[in-house]
This record gives C-alpha cells, structure tokens and sequence, in this order.
C-alpha cells in the first residue's frame, strides 16, 4: 500500500483536485476546472443533459462496478416477507420506476428496456454490451484495509 501511496504522490502534479462529493464533482466539470474525472455513471448522465460535449464513458481498462443489495438480518422476524418485498421491488416494471426516479442503472434484467427514453440512452450509450462484459467487481474491502486506505489517501491530500 505504500508503493500505490508513493506513486499517487508522484502524480498529484496531474491531479486538479480531490472531490468528496457528487456537488463538488460536477462543479468541478462544470467549471472547466478538470476535463477527465473517474465518477458515477448518473453525475455524468446529469453533465450530459447539461451540456452534450460532456458525457460518461467507462474505461477501456474496464469501469468499477459494484450492486447495491439487500440482507436479511440474521434474527429477522418475517422472512417470508422480506422476500416477498425483494422479489417485488427486483421485478423489471418496479426496477424501472425505480431507477427512471433515481438516474442511475439496474441490474434487474429486463429492466432497461422498460425505462424512459432519456434513461435508457444514457445507460445504451454508457454501456454496450462490451463494457458491461468487462466490468471489474469491486472487491469486498476489510475494515482493517479501509482504514489503511484512509491513512495513506490523508498523506497523498497532504503531501505538496
């Protein structure tokens, strides 16, 4: 971890700024402040609409993606219930309200082609079927490693 520490130092001359938000991210775009920034497909979609010339695209080295998911706690008192709402909300018709309101992708298959058009262009044009063939699944991170992560990312942010 220090080895990814030294080289993010090494390239902090390249980096215009550390955003911590989804505001300070598309400030930072809007403002012509950076022209690349790694962010979630819905900031760009949202830039997009704004602005055409702007536009999330993933990587050709593969986009990061993760899925939201429920649990069960382990002493849950209706399980039968809990299914039931997991498997209402996962239908294609629910997913796609859902993610219509939200702005952001589905995992439920059959969902996409059910979204409103401006949605589901945003998603086609960000993710044929090759990007999201490639994919890189964002690992499980152990707490002791997220906490490793936070030390070396506050020495990066303060290193001149």
């Amino acid at each position: 971890m220090d080895t990814v520490g030294r080289a993010m130092i090494d390239a902090k001359v390249m980096v215009k700024n550390y955003w911590t938000n989804g505001d300070a991210l598309l400030q930072s775009m809007r403002s012509n402040e950076v022209h690349v920034a790694m962010a979630w497909d819905g900031g760009g979609w949202k830039l997009h609409k704004e602005n055409p010339d702007i536009d999330f695209v993933a990587p050709k080295s593969g986009a990061l993606g993760w899925i939201d998911t429920f649990a069960l706690p382990a002493k849950a008192k209706n399980v039968d219930a809990a299914y039931k709402w997991i498997n209402f909300i996962l239908r294609p018709e629910n997913a796609a309200v859902f993610t219509n309101a939200e702005k952001y992708g589905t995992a439920s298959a059959g969902a996409v082609k059910l979204l409103d058009a401006d949605v589901r262009k945003n998603f086609e044009r960000s993710f044929p079927q090759k990007d999201i063939d490639n994919i890189k699944w964002y690992p499980p991170v152990p707490a002791k490693l997220e906490s490793i992560e936070g030390k070396i990312l506050d020495k990066v942010k303060a290193a001149k």
